[in-house]
C-alpha cells in the first residue's frame, strides 16, 4: 500500500511540476502582431487593472519604457521617442512605425510576463504615386520580423475593387517583393488596395495607397476632317481638377504643317498645385483665338476660318518633373476646284478637283459623285486628290470616307451656258463685226475727204502765188512807159 501510495503521490508531484511549467510556457509564448510602417500600432498587454505598474521592453532585454504610478522611464531602445502607454489599459502605442521596429516586445507586470512578435510590413509606390498616364507604376513591399520570413501571397486592386494584374521583378526576394502593375489611364485616380496574405504564420493584412493619374481625356491621336473656310476648335481635356497635386505642372501646344517641318508654339500653359490654369499666345504664324468661355481644365483654341494651309499636326504637351506626355490632332482640310471658273461653255469640258491637305490614312478615301447620276459618274482615290472630267451640267460631291464612314463632304455646281446667252454671244460677234467694218469705212471716207482738202488748198495757193506774179510784171511796165 506504501508503495502505491508513494507512486499517487509522485504522479501527482509530477503532474503539478508539469502544470505550473505549463502555465509559465504558456505565459512567455508569443503572440504575432502585424504593424504596418508609416502608422500607429497597438501592442496589447492583456487586461490589466488600472493602479498596476508595467514595463515594456524590447527584445527582452532593452527597456523601452516604464511607468510607476504618474510617471514614466523611458529607455535607449529606436521607438523610445515614438512609443507611448496608455494610462488605462497599459497598451503601448507605437507611432510613425518603422520597418526595423519589428522584434519581440515583453509586457511586465506583477509576475506576469506577456510577449508580442511584432512583424512590420512596408509598402511603397514608385513616384510617390503621381504619374502621368500610360505609365507603368512599381510596387515595393518589404516585411521584418524576428522570426522567419515567411512567403507572402500578394494581390492588388483598383479603386473601382477590380482586380490588377501585377509582375513580379527578378529582383524579388522573401524580404523584398517588387511588383510591375497595368499601364495606367486617366481614369484610375484613387484609393487602391494591397492585400497581402501567409497561411504560417497567418497574416490577412491590407494597405490602402493613392494613385494620382494626370494626363489627357482626349486620345493619344486623333484626326479631325474640316473644309476650308469652315470654323474649327481644336480642344484637349485635362483631369486634373478632382485630384490634389503636391506640385504645378506646365504645358505647351506646338503646330507644324508635316513631320519633317519646323514646329511652332501656338500658347504655353501652366497649372498650380491649388488648381490655377495660366495661358500665354506666343506664335502668330497664323491667325487663331482663345476663347473666354471654356470648362476648367481645357485647352482651347479657335481657327475662325481655316485655310487650307492651316492643316497639319497640332500637339499638346504636358511636363511634370521631367516627365512627359502628348496628345496630337492631325487637322485635315478638304478644298474642291474647277479647271475655269464660271459656266460650261456647250460642247465644253472641265476638270473638277477635290485636294486634301495630306495623305490619306490606309482605310481612307476621296470620292467624286454626281447628284442622281450613275456610278459611272464616279472617281475614286486613295491618293490625296482626286479629278473628274464633267461635260454636262449637275451637282457634283466630294467626300472623304473613312472606313465606309462619311467625314466631310463638298460640293460644287456646275452650270452650262444659257442658249439665250449663246445667240447674245453670236449677235454681239456679229454687231461688233459690222461695228468695226463701219468703223473701217468711215475711217477711209475721212482719209479721202482730208487728202481732197489738202490738194484744193495746194492749188489755192499756187493760183495766189500766180496772180501776185502777173499782177507785179503788168505795174512794170507801165512805169517804163
Amino acid at each position: 500500500m506504501e508503495s502505491r501510495s508513494m507512486v499517487v503521490s509522485s504522479t501527482l508531484a509530477t503532474f503539478l511540476v508539469l502544470h505550473l511549467g505549463l502555465i509559465h510556457v504558456m505565459a512567455q509564448q508569443s503572440e504575432l502582431q502585424i504593424g504596418v510602417a508609416g502608422q500607429t500600432v497597438i501592442l496589447n498587454c492583456g487586461g490589466i487593472p488600472h493602479k498596476t505598474e508595467v514595463t515594456w521592453k524590447y527584445n527582452n532585454n532593452n527597456l523601452l519604457i516604464r511607468q510607476y504610478g504618474d510617471n514614466y522611464l523611458k529607455g535607449k531602445a529606436t521607438m523610445t521617442n515614438r512609443s507611448e502607454i496608455d494610462r488605462r489599459s497599459k497598451h503601448l502605442k507605437v507611432l510613425d512605425l518603422r520597418l526595423s521596429d519589428a522584434g519581440t516586445y515583453t509586457c511586465e507586470y506583477d509576475s506576469h510576463v506577456v510577449s508580442i512578435s511584432l512583424h512590420v510590413l512596408q509598402l511603397t509606390i514608385s513616384s510617390d504615386g503621381c504619374f502621368l498616364a500610360n505609365e507603368v507604376p512599381e510596387l515595393t513591399l518589404m516585411q521584418s520580423s524576428s522570426h522567419s520570413l515567411p512567403d507572402l501571397t500578394i494581390t492588388v486592386s483598383d479603386h473601382n475593387k477590380n482586380t490588377v494584374r501585377s509582375t513580379p521583378s527578378e529582383n524579388t526576394t522573401r524580404q523584398k517583393y517588387i511588383l510591375k502593375l497595368k499601364q495606367l489611364e486617366v481614369t484610375d485616380s484613387g484609393t487602391w488596395m494591397c492585400h497581402i496574405h501567409s497561411d504560417s504564420p497567418l497574416i490577412n493584412q491590407n494597405i490602402s495607397f493613392d494613385v494620382k493619374v494626370l494626363g489627357f481625356r482626349n486620345p493619344n491621336f486623333k484626326r479631325k476632317y474640316v473644309t476650308v473656310d469652315s470654323t474649327v476648335i481644336l480642344s484637349w481635356l485635362l483631369n486634373f481638377q478632382k485630384i490634389k497635386w503636391k506640385e504645378g505642372f506646365t504645358g505647351q501646344l506646338n503646330w507644324k504643317q508635316q513631320e519633317s517641318a519646323t514646329a511652332h508654339e501656338l500658347l504655353n500653359f501652366s497649372v498650380t498645385a491649388q488648381g490655377e490654369q495660366h495661358e500665354t499666345q506666343k506664335s502668330s504664324h497664323f491667325w487663331f483665338e482663345i476663347p473666354e468661355s471654356k470648362p476648367e481644365g481645357t485647352i482651347k483654341v479657335e481657327l475662325p476660318k481655316v485655310h487650307f494651309n492651316h492643316s497639319g499636326q497640332y500637339k499638346c504637351e504636358l511636363a511634370y518633373k521631367g516627365r512627359f506626355l502628348q496628345s496630337r490632332i492631325d487637322l485635315v482640310v478638304m478644298k474642291v476646284s474647277a479647271s475655269h471658273a464660271g459656266p460650261l461653255p456647250r460642247g465644253a469640258e472641265m476638270t473638277l478637283t477635290c485636294q486634301v491637305s495630306g495623305p490619306l490614312a490606309s482605310n481612307a478615301h476621296l470620292l467624286w459623285e454626281r447628284v442622281n447620276g450613275t456610278e459611272m459618274d464616279s472617281r475614286k482615290s486613295e491618293q490625296h486628290e482626286v479629278k473628274v472630267k464633267v461635260s454636262a451640267a449637275g451637282l457634283w460631291n466630294c467626300h472623304l470616307i473613312e472606313d465606309n464612314d462619311r467625314k466631310i463632304s463638298l460640293h460644287y455646281p456646275v452650270e452650262e451656258t444659257p442658249v439665250w446667252n449663246s445667240y447674245v454671244t453670236i449677235g454681239a460677234s456679229i454687231g461688233g463685226s459690222v461695228l468695226t467694218l463701219g468703223l473701217a469705212c468711215l475711217c477711209i471716207i475721212s482719209s479721202i475727204r482730208w487728202q481732197r482738202r489738202r490738194q484744193h488748198r495746194k492749188r489755192m495757193a499756187q493760183a495766189r502765188q500766180y496772180l501776185l506774179e502777173n499782177k507785179t510784171c503788168q505795174c512794170q511796165r507801165w512805169l517804163n512807159k
